[in-house]
């Protein structure tokens, strides 16, 4: 079960670009959540809470707990928007959830053993993670924070793929769900090739002249 997060919340009446670019200068984050069969509503978060909360990687797959008042509802994270320069949350989208009703989320995958896996440790070989998260579809009550994903058995040349993810009772990947074409490989032990260092070829000017005197102008004497 993920770790649960408490969210404290209002609830947001003005709409428009203009009112979402006041509630940030005022260090609000404007939100919106939907789903549940219940109509969707405009919420604000302090802008610095958020920014904290967001520095735990299990926030983005886990139950949160938005407040607004004596109110609370479940949810999800679907959306986050960033500024693309700034340390600045622009907007965040939640899907209200229910018990009964499963969800679609996406975890995150921790690579473990790699510090035993013979490919790397003996054959000079280096784990290369060609995905970082995967969708599961699961009920609230079994949403893992995150799935390991074991590579200490991994040798030089070979891989894992969706399919060899251990997943907790209850979780399914249902990309698997659409054919074997759609088990994609998630990480492999690849040799490391150095790269070819090519020589710097300094050329001297004038070396080719060396040694030799310089040639008289036309018109210079010897004489002094």
């Amino acid at each position: 079960m993920a770790e649960e997060f408490d969210l404290i919340a209002d609830y947001r009446e003005d709409m428009g670009k203009g009112a979402s670019r006041r509630l940030r200068r005022e260090g609000k984050v404007p939100a919106i959540i939907y789903g549940a069969g219940r109509p969707p509503r405009s919420l604000t978060f302090d802008h610095n809470k958020v920014i904290k909360q967001l520095e735990s990687e299990s926030f983005y797959s886990s139950v949160l707990n938005i407040k607004v008042g004596d109110k609370s509802q479940a949810a999800i994270l679907k959306d986050l928007q960033r500024h693309p320069s700034k340390r600045l949350i622009m907007h965040m989208d939640f899907q209200r959830i229910v018990e009964d009703e499963e969800i679609r989320m996406n975890v995150p995958l921790h690579f473990v053993g790699e510090d035993v896996a013979p490919g790397i440790k003996l054959q000079g070989g280096k784990a290369s993670h060609l995905i970082t998260d995967v969708e599961i579809t699961c009920l609230p009550r079994h949403l893992p924070e995150y799935l390991d994903v074991d590579v200490s058995e991994l040798e030089l040349d070979q891989m894992l793929y969706l399919s060899d993810i251990k997943l907790p009772e209850g979780v399914t990947i249902p990309e698997l769900a659409q054919g074997p074409e759609h088990n994609h490989a998630i990480v492999s032990i690849q040799e490391i090739k150095a790269a070819p260092v090519e020589e710097e070829v300094v050329e001297e000017e004038g070396a080719e002249e060396a040694g030799e005197a310089p040639e008289a102008s036309e018109g210079e004497s010897d004489e002094s």
